[in-house]
């Protein structure tokens, strides 16, 4: 079993993410994009943070496209009421969703 060189613990018990998900500032904000499509622009996450994994959530709940690049993710369409439900579910803190 691998052991996290940060924390100590085994990797299924590690809380590293977790401590750097109550951290975190990160800003909701959209965009237009070519011929007048919005996009949902989520930014501000660590480097230790899994994106990938989050985007993927993300896409799945508001079932949408999107990707994810540069530790941000962008979604396809206006979902800046939904996304702070989401993020908090996924285990981030709500005063740091701006």
């Amino acid at each position: 079993m691998e052991i996290c060189p940060k924390c100590g613990l085994p990797q299924p018990a590690c809380v590293c993410e977790q401590i750097v998900k109550s951290s975190q500032r990160i800003q909701v904000s959209t965009d237009k994009k070519r011929y007048g499509k919005i996009v949902t622009i989520v930014s501000g996450f660590d480097k230790e943070i899994n994106v990938k994994k989050i985007a993927k959530a993300m896409k799945n709940q508001l079932a949408c496209g999107g990707t994810y690049k540069d530790q941000t993710i962008e979604l396809q369409g206006n979902h800046t009421k939904k996304i702070k439900d989401i993020l908090v579910k996924l285990g981030f803190e709500e005063e740091s969703i701006a």
